[in-house]
């Protein structure tokens, strides 16, 4: 009997969920303990700076357009290092974006436990290099081609899964992957949360890059199979 061969997409579901996690810990991180920023959803750095064009207290206008630029750059380098195959996998440039990302995190985490309290500069910059970190991760897992997993946010998954539920008329396909990364985002933004109300923000970011490495060599683990 012949064994079915699971689609190449499907090898990287667990190291994406993995950054998914990582990624709502890290916004946890950024929001909390970066002056009320995303670096990874961006979606609401957007409404955040319309929020704040208008005057609305609280919301850092400079902060949450830094994230912005920064996330769009990181992306803008992803694209360029990885180019734009269209064979799916994980291409070796990939692994090396990846591989940054994981040394940049925690070259920030450490730095921020150094220095303790981040001076505004210092708070900017990390903000900017954790967004740009962020871009470039999801210019990294592109090639993999999973729409389900995206690993930055999960508004699409969220309504994919309800449109094409049995409830939606559909047939519930894909549900697994879906949800698991909803439940991904969530759990990894309670695990920066709680650490940032426990410990701090560099610990918080410290945990971040732990899961950020689980991600990248489970993907990479993927990539050789």
């Amino acid at each position: 009997m012949t064994v079915p061969r699971l689609a190449p997409v499907h090898h990287y579901a667990v190291g994406l969920l993995i950054l998914t996690a990582s990624t709502g810990t890290i916004d946890a991180v950024s929001y909390l303990a970066l002056d009320h920023v995303f670096t990874g959803n961006m979606t609401g750095n957007v409404l955040f700076l319309g929020f704040a064009l208008v005057g609305v207290p609280g919301i850092p206008l400079f902060n949450n357009a830094i994230a912005l630029l920064g996330f769009m750059l990181g992306s803008a380098i992803g694209g360029r290092a990885i180019g734009q195959s269209p064979e799916k996998g994980l291409p070796v440039s990939s692994m090396w974006v990846l591989g940054g990302g994981v040394v940049l995190i925690i070259g920030l985490a450490v730095f921020w436990l150094v220095v303790g309290t981040l001076p505004q500069a210092a708070l900017l910059t990390v903000t900017t290099l954790l967004a740009a970190v962020m871009g470039a991760q999801v210019a990294a897992v592109k090639p993999v081609g999973n729409s389900d997993i995206t690993t930055i946010v999960v508004t699409n998954t969220v309504a994919n899964l309800a449109r094409e539920s049995r409830l939606g008329g559909g047939k519930g396909k894909h549900w697994l992957p879906r949800l698991g990364a909803i439940l991904a985002m969530g759990v990894g933004a309670a695990i920066g949360a709680g650490v940032v109300r426990w410990f701090g923000g560099p610990e918080a970011l410290l945990a971040a890059a732990i899961i950020f490495t689980a991600g990248v060599f489970t993907l990479v683990a993927a990539s050789r199979r």
